[in-house]
């Protein structure tokens, strides 16, 4: 899969936000999806491989506040 040609809304998630990725080859995507994240300097950014409504993906995620 071409990795350039997919558009991800790091730019639209707020922090406690997240949104999942269907995909085959999850360490791919967590790597190709965190790098973009940190390329756009979010560097709260998390991803985790798993199945959703039956569907093979990566959850990307931004952590939420802290309430120190």
């Amino acid at each position: 899969m071409k990795y350039s040609s997919l558009r991800l809304p790091w730019e639209k998630v707020e922090k406690g936000q997240g949104f999942f990725i269907p995909c085959l080859d999850t360490e791919a995507m967590k790597e190709w999806g965190l790098k973009k994240a940190f390329s756009l300097r979010i560097l709260d950014a998390h991803a985790s491989a798993g199945i959703l409504d039956g569907k093979l993906g990566v959850m990307f995620y931004r952590r939420p506040v802290s309430a120190s």
